[in-house]
């Protein structure tokens, strides 16, 4: 019986390869044989399966991004800790860990606007994708403008189960602008929907005792509040707004060059 060709079997070894949708496989198999002529079947087959692996992983991690919707590709590492003493550094490189999404934990950023909560938001976001998590970032806004539509449409059901779905969901800008009661009623359903099931991330520019005023309703407020801080981390931040800040070094740096021109 004749042996197959050599170049037959790599074409046989590369379709099957391709059949199965293992297509970074299919794509560097030629690589791969021409690296030497040394490596047993074993570890070509190992070094096909590691780069299978990898562009799975990088594919998958990418969709999970483009599907969350983060306005930037602000990371913990790139906060300015230094220039934000109140914010604890430790403690934000252990909830870049993940270990709160586990626990179906939150966090709650508190502070003027401009002192980063939305960019530490941002970068909790940004960790959850790389361990392998859904996110979903909207403001709260956006959200209850969402829900309002979802409700005229008949797809209330439908928006709170995608609300519900992502393992971290990401709410900014919260006290920014008055909710109505509808407003405030749709962001508790979201709310009493992830309690125990899924993390929130939260930012908002009111302290706990504002929260009244947000809503307009005490008794939402305070149902609110219940489930978002039971197993929450509650991170206040206070200091010079880092807008304001680059403002003041932009007029500065003006002034300096306008001297120096007309000097």
């Amino acid at each position: 019986m004749t042996a197959p060709s050599p170049n037959r079997t790599y074409q046989q070894l590369r379709a099957h390869l391709a059949t199965l949708k293992l297509d970074a496989a299919a794509e560097a198999l030629a690589g791969v044989l021409d690296e030497g002529d040394d490596k047993s079947h074993v570890d070509v087959l190992e070094r096909l399966l590691d780069i299978q692996v990898t562009a799975t992983t990088t594919r998958k991690r990418e969709s999970r991004r483009r599907l969350a919707g983060l306005p930037a590709d602000h990371r913990i590492d790139d906060f300015d800790f230094s220039a934000q003493p109140s914010v604890d550094e430790a403690l934000m490189r252990d909830l870049a860990t993940m270990r709160f999404v586990d626990k179906a934990g939150n966090i709650l950023f508190i502070g003027p606007p401009g002192v980063g909560k939305t960019m530490l938001a941002i970068g909790l976001g940004h960790a959850a994708i790389d361990a392998g998590h859904r996110v979903y970032y909207t403001t709260a806004a956006d959200l209850v403008a969402r829900c309002h539509k979802a409700a005229l449409e008949g797809r209330w059901a439908n928006t709170m189960r995608f609300l519900a779905a992502p393992q971290l969901l990401v709410i900014d800008e919260l006290g920014y602008l008055p909710l109505t009661g509808e407003g405030a009623a749709a962001l508790f359903q979201v709310v009493n929907r992830r309690y125990g099931h899924g993390s929130i991330v939260l930012t908002t520019n009111r302290g706990i005792s504002q929260w009244g005023e947000i809503f307009d309703d005490t008794v939402v407020a305070a149902a609110m509040l219940d489930r978002l801080m039971h197993r929450s981390v509650i991170v206040p931040i206070d200091g010079e707004s880092y807008r304001m800040r680059a403002h003041q070094q932009h007029t500065e740096d003006l002034r300096k060059a306008l001297a120096d021109n007309t000097a």
